[in-house]
C-alpha cells in the first residue's frame, strides 16, 4: 500500500510539472485589436489650456480678439466650446470658459479672465507709469502682484493665506487706489474686495478685505519685500 501511495504522488507530481512546462511554452498574445488592451477599450480623456494670459486686459470700446485655447485627445486637435462673453463697451471683469469633451462624453476645461478697462483709468499718465508689481508678506505667506497692463494686475493669493497660486484681477483706478473688482475667479468664486488702501514706503503695504468663499471679513495687510 506505501509503495502504491509513492508511485502515485510521484505520477500525480510528474503530471503537474508537464503541465506547467506546457503552459509555459504558450505564448502569450499581445496582438490586440487597435483601442483595446485585452478586452477592455482604451479611453482617452480630452486635454484643454488656454492660449495666452489667464487675465488680460482691453479698453473700454476698443475690439477684443480672443487667443482662445488649445484642445486634444490622445495628442489629436478636437474642437472645444466657449462659455462667456465680453462686453468691451462696459468695464468689468468677465470670465470665459473653454470645454472639450472626448467621444465618451468626458470633459475638460479651462478659463480666462478679461478685464475691461474704463478709458479715464487706461490713459491716466499717473496709473501708466504706476507699477505695483511684485511679491508681497501677510505675516509668512506670499501674494505676488503682476502688472499685465494699464492698471490692471494678476494677484497670485490675493486673501495672503492658503490661496498660494490661485488668481484675481486687480485694478488701479486712480493714483494708488486700487481694488478687486466684483468677478467671477474660477480659482475661487465670486469675489471681491473692499476697504482699499497702498501706502509707499519704506514699507511699502497695502490692505484689504477680500470678499471670497471660505475667507473672513478681517482686514489683511501685506508688506511687499524689497
Amino acid at each position: 500500500m506505501q509503495t502504491q501511495n509513492i508511485k502515485m504522488k510521484r505520477i500525480i507530481i510528474f503530471s503537474s510539472l508537464l503541465l506547467i512546462i506546457g503552459l509555459s511554452c504558450n505564448k502569450v498574445n499581445f496582438n490586440y485589436p487597435k483601442g483595446t488592451v485585452g478586452s477592455s477599450r482604451i479611453v482617452y480623456f480630452a486635454t484643454i489650456s488656454t492660449n495666452g494670459g489667464k487675465i488680460v486686459a482691453t479698453q473700454q470700446g476698443d475690439p477684443y480678439t480672443d487667443q482662445g485655447a488649445t484642445a486634444t485627445v490622445n495628442n489629436a486637435p478636437i474642437n472645444y466650446t466657449t462659455d462667456g462673453t465680453v462686453d468691451i463697451n462696459t468695464p468689468g471683469v468677465y470670465t470665459l470658459t473653454y470645454t472639450a469633451t472626448n467621444a465618451e462624453g468626458f470633459s475638460s476645461s479651462d478659463w480666462r479672465m478679461v478685464v475691461v478697462v474704463p478709458v479715464g483709468v487706461w490713459q491716466d499718465p499717473v496709473v501708466k507709469a504706476n507699477d505695483f508689481s511684485g511679491v508681497y508678506l501677510r505675516g509668512t505667506v506670499t501674494s505676488t502682484w503682476t502688472k499685465i497692463a494699464t492698471g490692471v494686475y494678476q494677484v497670485e493669493n490675493p486673501g495672503g493665506s492658503s490661496g498660494v497660486g490661485k488668481l484675481v484681477a486687480a485694478v488701479n483706478y486712480s493714483d494708488h487706489n486700487i481694488q478687486i473688482p466684483p468677478q467671477n475667479a474660477p480659482d475661487f468664486g465670486q469675489v471681491k474686495s473692499s476697504d482699499e488702501s497702498y501706502t509707499v514706503g519704506p514699507p511699502t503695504t497695502y490692505s484689504w478685505k477680500f470678499f471670497a468663499p471660505g475667507y473672513g471679513t478681517q482686514l489683511r495687510t501685506f508688506v511687499k519685500q524689497q
